[in-house]
């Protein structure tokens, strides 16, 4: 679908939220990243009693044929909730959840003004007091996420493990069986990581709404800092512990090894953030334990990138370069677990 033809389909769609027929939408244009869903940035004109209102959005759309962790509906549902927390997130304004419209579910939401490319945060001067205290506000954050009531109907898709199971041992389960129907090849680090895992893991323990992709990658920041958490798709009800290991994976420092949290950052200060913020006790153990099976995670999805190019679902340059990267999970997860 090109850009003229989501213009003319949205505003049809929109008019019919806000019962306007007067609705104009300009600037659409394509935005990039958003290897599982795109992502379309445009503005929205129309008139609400009598006020004549422009909004900045964002629309959201699942593409044909691609293979989605939630729904947009899900993601919706996950936004307003983490407002009402508190949370930073872009505001939700129009939920599309039939392929009606642009032949996908979809969403608008506010855009919000900022950055989202890490390798700016790490390197541009203009971000040097963005780096001093990101930290411990993503800490903050993460506290404000777990503190989400997630037994609200709205929040019923949600996946868990089942009463009385560790949350590590789901999580575990769920993606070693990814991997053993997915995989086109063997991959012995992999094999390795799964039985280092197996040998130590976690009791259950608290449960919490996890947001399952909190890192750099996922923030809109400027040079006050976090602006705003996107991209909730991985969201699950599991241990908060997994969120604090996610964010120390290898491949969200984008080379800076010094400071472990996204690059940014020591593990020390996020926690003790996170636990003047209200979180639960810290335990370092604990979140070792989920930084390296976060990093066999994010291996395993380089695989199903690789596999939704190859697979011809989706024809993306992004999704067949991540698949190359299954190479550098496997030397990191040796690295890990000899260590």
């Amino acid at each position: 679908m090109d850009a003229a033809d989501l213009q003319f389909r949205v505003a049809a769609f929109v008019a019919r939220q806000v019962g306007d027929d007067g609705v104009e939408v300009s600037g659409v244009r394509r935005l990039a990243g958003g290897a599982s869903r795109e992502i379309w940035a445009l503005d929205v004109a129309y008139r609400y009693h009598g006020e004549r209102i422009v909004r900045p959005l964002v629309l959201r759309r699942d593409p044909p044929g691609a293979a989605a962790q939630t729904r947009p509906r899900d993601e919706f549902h996950l936004l307003r909730a983490a407002a009402a927390a508190g949370v930073p997130v872009p505001k939700v304004y129009w939920l599309a959840d039939d392929d009606d419209t642009l032949g996908a579910p979809f969403f608008l939401m506010e855009r919000v003004e900022g950055e989202t490319i890490p390798r700016r945060l790490l390197r541009d001067a203009i971000y040097a007091d963005a780096r001093r205290v990101m930290t411990a506000q993503l800490g903050g954050i993460l506290a404000r996420i777990h503190a989400i009531d997630h037994s609200v109907p709205e929040l019923g898709f949600l996946a868990a493990p089942p009463v009385g199971e560790s949350a590590a041992a789901f999580e575990l389960d769920r993606y070693e069986q990814i991997f053993r129907v997915i995989t086109p090849d063997p991959h012995p680090s992999f094999e390795l990581a799964i039985r280092w895992l197996r040998q130590r893991l976690p009791s259950a323990g608290v449960r919490a709404l996890v947001h399952g992709d909190f890192r750099i990658g996922n923030v809109i920041f400027a040079t006050e800092g976090v602006r705003a958490i996107l991209d909730w798709e991985l969201a699950h009800v599991g241990d908060p512990m997994e969120d604090l290991g996610w964010i120390s994976v290898r491949s969200w420092r984008f080379g800076n090894d010094e400071q472990p949290v996204g690059g940014i950052g020591r593990r020390e200060e996020l926690f003790r953030a996170y636990e003047e913020a209200g979180g639960s006790r810290v335990d370092p153990g604990r979140v070792r334990f989920w930084e390296v099976l976060g990093n066999l995670k994010w291996a395993i999805m380089t695989i199903m990138q690789a596999k939704t190019y190859l697979d011809a679902r989706v024809r993306s340059v992004e999704l067949a370069s991540l698949g190359r990267r299954t190479a550098e999970m496997e030397l990191e997860l040796l690295n890990l677990i000899d260590a």
